[in-house]
């Protein structure tokens, strides 16, 4: 096939990129700077703008843009660029789907869309929950809009942290285990979702491939974690000791918002989609996914 992917330059889009090439598709790349290489083409979001010629040819687009949801803490300004950066590039590109005829949009979004949900395990059927990341993730799903009305096959990529040997959440916990400074959060008996990059990357590919599947798929490791597994599994593969305990009210304290939504709630939720069509994780459990990530 014949791919467009923004959001190449990032942790899942370089490995996408190199994976989608890897297994003989052709891959076009969106940048936002003049192009200097020729599977490049230049774009501007905010201007609604795509260089001519971008889509001819093309079968979908894969969209993974957005700024880091946990790079920064939430100020009012933060909130609206993390708003900003998903809904305005997605309904450009929405809308050059549907004006293009392209057949398939994928389009990135957060497994976050479920809010909190305890105990309960959820899947694709599960209504949006309630918080700001859901409502982030209500919103960005929403604006694919115009590509569905055209007709094309939309796929929402409900993404969990995706567990990277390059960056991303272990990038930030290694140092910390490794100094033995590391440790469950809160109860943790909080859902911890997560995904391998490997399973990220494949999983996508495979959707790519399937006509067959569109809507919701929760991108989501097959064995949910909560974070005192996460964090017994972390330090069993560092081999180090994990003897701290962070207090639920000193993260509050430190992160606000951001604490109680990303790290001391989460949703139990299960890849149905993925699983029903047969995708083959390559990391079943969380303890798989992270020897994999940390001994390359």
């Amino acid at each position: 096939m014949r791919v467009v992917v923004a959001g190449s330059s990032g942790l899942i889009g370089t490995s996408l990129v190199a994976h989608l090439r890897a297994a003989g598709h052709e891959v076009l790349r969106l940048v936002r700077r003049t192009p200097a290489a020729p599977d490049e083409r230049g774009w501007d979001p905010p201007a609604g703008r795509i260089d001519d010629g971008t889509f001819d040819g093309v079968d979908a687009v894969v969209n993974l843009n957005g700024a880091g949801i946990a790079d920064r803490p939430w100020s009012g300004a933060r909130k609206q660029l993390l708003r900003d950066s998903r809904n305005v590039p997605t309904e450009v590109l929405a809308g050059a789907v549907a004006d293009h005829g392209v057949g398939s949009l994928l389009n990135q979004s957060g497994i976050n869309y479920y809010g909190d949900t305890g105990s309960r395990v959820v899947d694709e059927t599960a209504p949006v929950g309630a918080g700001f990341l859901a409502e982030v993730c209500r919103d960005w799903e929403a604006a694919t809009a115009p590509a569905v009305k055209a007709g094309a096959r939309v796929v929402l990529l409900r993404s969990a942290a995706v567990l990277s040997p390059r960056g991303g959440v272990l990038g930030r916990l290694r140092p910390l285990f490794s100094l033995m400074l590391g440790g469950r959060i809160g109860t943790g008996q909080q859902a911890f979702p997560w995904i391998s990059l490997d399973d990220q990357v494949g999983a996508t590919q495979f959707l790519l491939e399937h006509p067959d599947v569109s809507g919701p798929v929760n991108l989501a490791g097959p064995e949910p974690a909560t974070n005192a597994e996460f964090t017994a599994a972390l330090a069993e593969v560092l081999r180090r000791p994990a003897p701290l305990a962070v207090p639920s009210f000193a993260l509050k304290a430190v992160l606000g918002q951001m604490a109680e939504e990303m790290v001391l709630t989460g949703p139990l939720a299960v890849p149905a989609v993925l699983q029903r069509h047969g995708y083959q994780f390559r990391h079943v459990t969380v303890r798989e996914a992270l020897a994999a990530a940390l001994e390359r």
